[in-house]
């Protein structure tokens, strides 16, 4: 499948990352847009289990809103991806 890439809005170019476990690495926020499908979906069911820990969000609210942001723009990428293919 190929993806049509997109032009990352200037907001998402400012160094906003997300340190994933499950990728082994650090990933920026534009980055988002050229992940293969398996790593998008192990960033989402990453970032999905940090934000449905309500006492994550007690000890690290940082993270938690970061997690947030990857999560709802991986869904965006996602759903777009699958609307082209």
């Amino acid at each position: 499948m190929s993806f049509t890439p997109y032009d990352i809005p200037p907001q998402e170019n400012k160094g906003k990352w997300f340190r994933s476990h499950l990728l082994g690495r650090e990933i920026e926020l534009g980055e988002l847009y050229s992940l293969g499908s398996n790593d998008l979906d192990l960033l989402m069911a990453e970032t999905a289990e940090i934000r449905s820990d309500l006492d994550f969000k007690e000890k690290n609210i940082g993270k938690f809103r970061t997690a947030g942001y990857f999560l709802e723009l991986a869904r965006i990428i996602e759903k777009r991806k699958l609307l082209e293919s």
